[in-house]
């Protein structure tokens, strides 16, 4: 690694003071990222602000048909929660498969979403469910989050609060996962609540989206020999070693039904 000013902070308002007087800062969540990256000389920031201290952004609560987790709440603790394993079981059991137990122990969702990496599986929740992102300027769509690889609508000293996921009627994510990683090379998201239904993927594109081809092809029911009736661009489909931009067109449809059915 190279030289760089740790910042231990307390709030989310020292933390933007933080940032702001930084040359080139960067905010640390969980380190699953940023620490491996700066092991690598991938990047060298001049300060790292530990976001680690704050406890306004850690917690679950469950109130009128949503679910808000705090921005510093890890994946493990997403996943053994009893308040998000009754009310959006879907999203209890991502969490649960994120990585090996020492990532889901120190990642958090907060992290997670504004890294926004293409393989993610958060921002497919984040997408399919119609979360709400809060920083502590704004409140953020979910559809609105995610720009492009590793990008999101964050501005550089913008803190992400809390996700706030609207309780569905039904869902279920499937991913065919890397065995050493366990990064999704596809996931799907798929929810219903009322006549409508939302799918979003995950690993296949530079970045997670809604899939606006199979919704139609559902047409708000969940019958998985519909999603046979969409087309999936294979030009838009990531290609590496992994898979082919082939491979990963075909797997977005088996991931699909495979999740319309755990839904079902």
């Amino acid at each position: 690694m190279y030289e760089f000013s740790y910042k231990n902070v307390d709030s989310v308002s020292a933390a933007v003071e933080a940032m702001q007087a930084a040359d080139d800062g960067k905010f640390l969540a969980g380190g699953q990222t940023m620490l491996p990256t700066m092991k690598h000389r991938l990047a060298s920031p001049s300060d790292i602000i530990d976001l680690g201290g704050i406890d306004e952004l850690k917690g679950i609560s469950v109130n009128a048909g949503t679910v808000t987790i705090g921005a510093m709440t890890t994946h493990g603790e997403v996943a053994a929660s009893a308040d998000v394993q009754n009310a959006i079981p879907a999203l209890a059991k991502l969490a649960g498969n994120i990585g090996d137990p020492a990532v889901r122990n120190r990642g958090t969702i907060g992290g997670s979403i504004a890294n926004n990496d293409p393989a993610a599986d958060y921002p497919s929740a984040v997408i399919a469910l119609g979360a709400t992102v809060k920083t502590n300027q704004r409140e953020i769509a979910g559809d609105d989050f995610f720009t492009g690889m590793f990008e999101t609508a964050l501005a550089e000293d913008e803190i992400i609060v809390s996700v706030s996921f609207p309780v569905a009627e039904s869902a279920a994510y499937m991913k065919f996962e890397n065995p050493a990683s366990r990064y999704a090379i596809v996931g799907v998201f798929v929810a219903k609540t009322g006549g409508s239904v939302r799918v979003a993927v995950t690993g296949a594109t530079p970045c997670a989206h809604r899939a606006l081809r199979i919704e139609e092809a559902l047409n708000g029911e969940l019958n998985s020999a519909a999603v046979d009736a969409a087309e999936i661009p294979v030009e838009k489909m990531n290609s590496d070693i992994h898979a082919s931009a082939e491979y990963r067109a075909h797997l977005v449809k088996v991931m699909a039904k495979r999740a319309v059915e755990a839904c079902v």
